[in-house]
């Protein structure tokens, strides 16, 4: 009953006294008291109060609010309310993104609207400030717009707190890339949208190799500082063009929007390879870590989440199961490499076990008189079903089982046998992973394969990368100290190719460098400095007293320019590939080793020989033809007879590969073409199409639909694509 007076006293049009005098009411009519009680309201500063004009111009506001913005309250009157407030975009509650002006110019009510303080200027300092704002739109009785009325409130503290946990729930703690819950939902979204408007999106699965050794010999701690320095690298070099993610452990996501283009994925993937390669500073030490990358494109690899980011993870396993610290794209013969690796790792116990593993020896060669000095023992797999199985392969394998001590003191031992029967003149060289030499036993290992072979020390030269130096300095130096004490040689493998090379030399006692493989294969080209880098790496060997070794020489403009630069000593497929054991021993005889240089004259490194059924489009017409050869800028193929120079054709390489080229040889049924865009690799060895082409969208360009491979098109008989009789001759050959 008194809850009904009260209110009744409120609505009446005069002072009444609720109760025995106690109590005098405000009305309508005591303007005094209410602007007082508006005035108290204000100043208590729960709410602030503001009102706009017509035209959007702040004609009232509170003096606290004023305060709250660090302005005048005059410099704030008369301006638009959003010269001074704007949507936040961050904002985890706000579903709407349309701007604050729209808002207001829709005259309808807004309600506890989260809108953002503009700084003064670009350049400002101020503290980040955010307002919740309610209003209603003012009318005259004749129905026009008056402005608004509303209310505000600082809600600065609260909000922070919302994106913080916003910001926790949706970002790794640790690196600050998105987490597992944000990529998830950015590519949902992505693609649902993209679906509609054609459009296409990239994703690349990586996990970082050797990372498990950091955290083994560095610790957790340095392990954690190296994720954030790998996070800072894809930063600078993803940037705007796409969304990083960590999805846990060493486990990353990169969506790319809108790019379909091989040839860029290709060099941003490579890129991303060499940057994560390069060695991290962490606590006076380095550490070397690689990385693997698997690619997927919608919609040609996939048109949802799941299917997409499957591909990208048979892609990842195929790049890692081919050796690492590469990129390889999804395709769709690629099997379930996650299952074929588990057996892959049960078949090599099994071939540690049952001697199934051989080492054969590439020569090292002399280049004054081409008398072989020494020889590399490379190791070599032959599975009893896989056939040979590359050591890019099974060695990382090793390592990540711990079996690379076993399998690397079984090849120690072997070769120094081997080698006891050879001339005293001829070294055998030992490749040792960072894995084993980080091991506290490993000169004790060095020197039971001597004691057990009787090989004289000096002959045994142990190839070493860059990576060894990984791990405890102390430990590092004392091995080193103890090898040299044993009288045996040790290479630096790889030279080059990472950012403290020189540093190692001057700390650690080498006797040789290998310059690595990458600078001979360009070498040759006259935009590339390689040459340059070769006559420098020859000159500082030959100033610190060191022997230098070649690697990779393949044809005789190599061989040529590399002896140009003073190239005393090279190993590559010029002179000779690894040999079997009974192969040396019978050329070997009772005396030396003279190989006499032998290969193309120019190198070609994209020039790949392929045996290979693939389509030939001509007019309305394709042509099963066999590919022979091919290269980033040609091919060559048989299975066509009569077909002149200058015509062109569609290459069908398969997946939606297309290419446009022109005939630049024929002789019979073996036609050249070349491409009027370049392949781009593959990141497997190979080449592919930089673009994809689907055949609905061949169809609607105009090419005739009986031309396309077999497949289910709607339209394929269509009478407005009729065909005409071929003008080519097609040739059967065995095998197509």
């Amino acid at each position: 009953m008194a809850v009904k007076n009260f209110l009744k006293a409120l609505s009446s049009n005069t002072a009444e006294e609720v109760g025995a005098g106690e109590l005098k009411v405000v009305t309508t009519h005591d303007h005094a008291q209410r602007i007082e009680i508006l005035d108290d309201f204000e100043q208590a500063g729960i709410n602030w109060l503001w009102a706009t004009d017509a035209e959007g111009r702040l004609i009232y506001l509170s003096e606290k609010a004023a305060e709250n913005l660090d302005r005048p309250i005059d410099e704030l009157l008369s301006q638009p309310l959003t010269a001074f407030f704007e949507n936040d975009p961050d904002n985890p509650d706000e579903k709407s993104d349309r701007p604050l002006q729209f808002q207001l110019s829709k005259r309808s009510k807004i309600h506890d609207l989260v809108v953002r303080r503009i700084p003064k200027t670009m350049l400002s300092d101020d503290r980040p400030t955010w307002w919740t704002i309610s209003a209603h739109p003012k009318f005259d009785e004749a129905g026009n717009f008056l402005g608004y009325r509303g209310n505000a409130k600082d809600v600065t503290l609260e909000y922070q707190r919302k994106l913080e946990d916003s910001r926790l729930a949706e970002f790794d703690s640790l690196t600050g890339l998105a987490n597992r819950h944000r990529m998830n939902n950015q590519l949902n979204s992505l693609l649902s949208s993209f679906k509609a408007a054609n459009r296409s999106c990239a994703i690349m699965m990586l996990d970082l190799d050797r990372f498990k050794q950091v955290n083994d010999t560095m610790g957790h701690p340095a392990g954690d500082e190296l994720l954030k320095q790998v996070a800072t690298r894809m930063r600078n070099i993803i940037g705007e063009r796409g969304e990083i993610g960590r999805l846990g452990g060493d486990e990353f996501q990169i969506i790319l929007p809108d790019i379909d283009d091989r040839g860029k994925l290709g060099e941003i993937a490579d890129k991303i390879v060499k940057i994560v390669s390069q060695p991290y500073p962490i606590d006076d030490k380095s550490a070397l870590i690689g990385t693997s990358i698997g690619i997927a494109i919608a919609p040609y690899d996939g048109v949802d989440k799941e299917e997409l980011i499957r591909s990208s993870d048979l892609a990842l396993y195929a790049a890692k199961n081919s050796g690492r610290g590469q990129f390889r794209f999804y395709s769709a013969d690629l099997k379930d490499e996650e299952e074929e690796r588990r057996q892959l790792v049960d078949d090599l116990r099994d071939a540690l076990t049952n001697d199934q593993l051989d080492l054969h020896y590439q020569p090292v060669v002399r280049t004054d008189d081409h008398m072989v000095v020494g020889f590399e023992a490379l190791m070599r797999w032959v599975h009893p079903e896989r056939g040979v199985v590359s050591p890019g392969v099974f060695v990382p394998i090793a390592e990540e089982l711990n079996l690379i001590n076993q399998l690397g003191e079984w090849a120690l031992r072997r070769a120094c046998t081997d080698a006891l029967n050879w001339p005293k003149s001829i070294r055998i060289a030992v490749n040792v992973s960072a894995v084993q030499f980080a091991n506290s036993g490993f000169p004790e290992i060095v020197m039971n394969a001597l004691a057990a072979s009787g090989l004289e020390p000096e002959r045994l030269e142990l190839e070493l990368t860059e990576s060894v130096f990984m791990g405890d300095s102390e430990t590092i130096d004392n091995t080193f100290k103890i090898l040299k004490e044993l009288g045996v040689r040790l290479a630096l493998d790889d030279f080059g190719t990472g950012y403290s090379s020189l540093s190692y030399l001057r700390s650690a006692p080498f006797d040789k460098i290998k310059v690595d493989k990458s600078f001979v294969d360009s070498c040759t080209q006259k935009d590339k400095n390689s040459a340059k880098i070769i006559a420098a790496i020859v000159g500082l060997s030959d100033a610190l007293g060191m022997e230098t070794t070649v690697e990779g020489v393949e044809a005789f403009d190599q061989f040529t320019l590399v002896c140009s630069k003073g190239a005393k000593f090279i190993q590559g497929w010029i002179y000779s590939k690894a040999l079997k054991l009974d192969e040396i021993e019978q050329k070997l005889g009772d005396g030396g080793f003279k190989i006499e240089p032998d290969g193309p004259e120019l190198y070609r490194p994209d020039r790949r020989t392929v045996l290979r059924r693939i389509g030939a489009i001509h007019e309305d017409h394709r042509y099963d033809v066999m590919m022979r050869d091919l290269s980033k800028t040609g091919a060559r193929f048989e299975g066509m007879l009569g077909v002149p120079i200058d015509t062109k054709l569609v290459l069908d390489l398969g997946a939606g590969q297309l290419v446009i080229c022109k005939v630049n040889r024929s002789k019979e049924a073996m036609v050249a073409v070349e491409f009027e865009t370049p392949l781009v690799s593959d990141g497997a060895g190979g080449l592919c199409t930089r673009h994809r082409v689907s055949p609905y969208d061949l169809a609607a360009a105009g090419m005739p639909l009986a031309s396309l491979p077999p497949g289910n098109y709607p339209l394929a008989n269509d009478a407005s694509n009729p065909t005409s009789k071929p003008k080519f001759m097609q040739v059967a050959l065995n095998g197509v």
